[in-house]
């Protein structure tokens, strides 16, 4: 079962670019501020920078599914044709993700929050 998309991450290329217009446009400071993750929180949702998504294979911004089971949901996603790009993997403070290409090369993310 999904809770729905609450999250979404966007690859970028250099966050002391990114965070100046993420900042105007949710009218919010980041709540994380790393090196490795910038994260907004705005109108119930959670915005991400990921400087290292390009090297991941985002090739845009990936909407992230929050669910109940991330391993069941990956596996039926994966039966159902969807192709790995990210296999479930703990990013810290019990949250989960991992993330899929549909048959048309979008990307679909999944989260489990603990």
């Amino acid at each position: 079962m999904t809770e729905g998309l609450r999250t979404i991450v966007y690859p970028v290329k250099d966050l002391d670019r990114a965070k100046p217009l993420f900042r105007a446009l949710l009218g919010v400071e980041p709540y994380a501020d790393e090196p490795y993750y910038v994260g907004f929180k705005a109108a119930g949702q959670d915005v991400g920078l990921d400087p290292s998504g390009h090297a991941k294979g985002m090739t845009g911004p990936v909407p992230y599914w929050h669910v109940d089971d991330i391993r069941e949901r990956l596996a039926a996603l994966l039966a159902a044709g969807g192709e790995l790009l990210q296999d479930v993997q703990e990013v810290g403070g019990g949250r989960s993700i991992a993330s899929v290409k549909d048959p048309d090369g979008n990307l679909v993310g999944l989260v489990q929050d603990a």
